[in-house]
């Protein structure tokens, strides 16, 4: 079959055909590859084509796909049974590992990265006892009704639901402040009653648009002086950016943290976690409600102490590689778009890197907007064609993983510079 067809067959029973919005490529204008099968950095659709991926399943695969630690961890433990809506050792396992190297005393798993914000936001108002909560312009916390709001001209106000089917009434509560930008913070808190600011340091969802230091300093400073939870979505940045993910590359502690993705090493988990005191309002120790059926299953436990021991067991010397890896990449392609006189940037921290068609440096989702979208479809197309695979959206931050090379890199600047030079 090829990828056409099955895109049509999709369409027909699933809506869109796709079970996450950005995968269909609309806006990419194209259809979808349909993904076979992965080993370590590379893809292989349902055609035979390969890809050289850079999306990673968007930032779980730090190994590589097919990975044979975490393959066998996974078969071991489904011989034993894949759920059983009890606890297991595996659980306080894993827990014990990310406790004993992240920021956070007491953690709790959950499925995804949708249910550790919104269960942290709950937890965080609890604490806090202050029902404000600000979230920050083309920052993505999942898509819980509170958080799918939008900032429209950017400015700190009220905020109408963002999509069909969220009531206003649930997001009256939540404020847009301007990334990069403390004022637009401090201009919400003189007004309202803000118990909880969520952002990501390092955000991943408006493109690659990392936080200026200065500004999470004083986003700090402004919740420690307000009585404000903070919280740090790391489910993108933890373990990519760094070992103990955008807090320990700034040197900046939060409140309560959310993580994903790579503590599952691929398979649905998440997590969120704090101080004790705060986690501490968790039922069945306190008031604040949050259960799962299939929270700390069995396979993903088991992925993710795989992946945490391989991480722990390398730590200086992989993400010395990675970021290595992310520098000469991101270096090559700037050298390439500066020949060609290309408005380009792409820079990277650690194994998350990002780029634009922008002359300007992009530090928030305004100047995202406004970078050279048809410029970026063509690129993405030419990339697509020449075996690189990248995130159908501008929007999106790019992976490197264990698995990738220096051939690797040169591989995607010289088809980058295939691209500039036929523009």
């Amino acid at each position: 079959m090829t990828n056409n067809k099955a895109f049509d067959e999709a369409k027909m029973y699933i809506p869109g055909g796709v079970d996450s919005p950005v995968r269909a490529f609309a806006s990419v204008d194209s259809n979808p590859p349909f993904i076979k099968s992965g080993k370590g950095a590379y893809i292989e659709d349902i055609e035979g084509n390969k890809y050289l991926d850079f999306v990673q399943s968007y930032g779980p695969i730090i190994f590589g796909h097919a990975d044979d630690d975490i393959i066998k961890a996974i078969n071991d433990t489904a011989r034993l049974g894949t759920s059983f809506g009890a606890p297991t050792l595996n659980e306080t396992n894993l827990a014990k590992l990310l406790v004993e190297n992240l920021p956070i005393e007491q953690i709790r798993f959950v499925n995804s990265g949708t249910e550790a914000t919104m269960s942290a936001i709950r937890l965080a108002r609890a604490y806090a006892k202050k029902d404000g909560l600000i979230k920050f312009e083309g920052c993505y916390h999942g898509h819980s009704d509170g958080l799918l709001v939008s900032a429209g001209s950017g400015a700190a106000t009220f905020n109408t639901p963002s999509s069909l089917g969220v009531s206003k009434n649930i997001v009256k509560d939540t404020f847009v402040a301007k990334y990069n930008d403390i004022r637009s913070v401090e201009d919400i808190v003189k007004k309202e009653q803000i118990g909880v600011i969520i952002i990501e340091p390092i955000a991943g969802n408006m493109g690659f648009v990392p936080a200026k230091k200065e500004f999470l300093t004083a986003l700090r400073k402004l919740c420690d002086e307000n009585n404000i939870v903070l919280i740090f979505d790391e489910v993108m940045s933890g373990f990519r950016c760094a070992f103990g993910g955008a807090s320990e590359y700034y040197d900046i502690k939060a409140d309560v943290y959310t993580y994903g993705k790579v503590i599952g090493a691929g398979l649905p988990c998440a997590a969120y976690g704090g101080s004790k005191k705060i986690m501490d309002l968790l039922s069945p120790n306190g008031g604040v409600y949050q259960a799962g059926t299939l929270s700390g299953n069995p396979l993903a436990m088991a992925a993710g102490i795989a992946s945490m021991q391989k991480i722990i067991s390398r730590k200086n010397e992989l993400y010395k590689k990675l970021d290595e890896l992310g520098k000469y990449l991101c270096d090559g392609l700037n050298a390439v778009a500066n020949e060609y006189k290309v408005n380009f940037k792409a820079k990277n921290i650690g194994s998350m890197f990002g780029f634009f068609f922008n002359k300007d440096e992009v530090i928030n989702y305004e100047l995202a907007s406004k970078s050279n979208m048809n410029m970026f479809k063509a690129f993405h197309k030419s990339m697509l064609e020449q075996g690189i695979y990248l995130a159908p959206s501008t929007y999106e931050t790019a992976f490197i993983c264990d698995s990738m090379t220096k051939d690797d890199m040169d591989k995607f600047i010289k088809a980058f510079k295939n691209f500039c030079k036929n523009l």
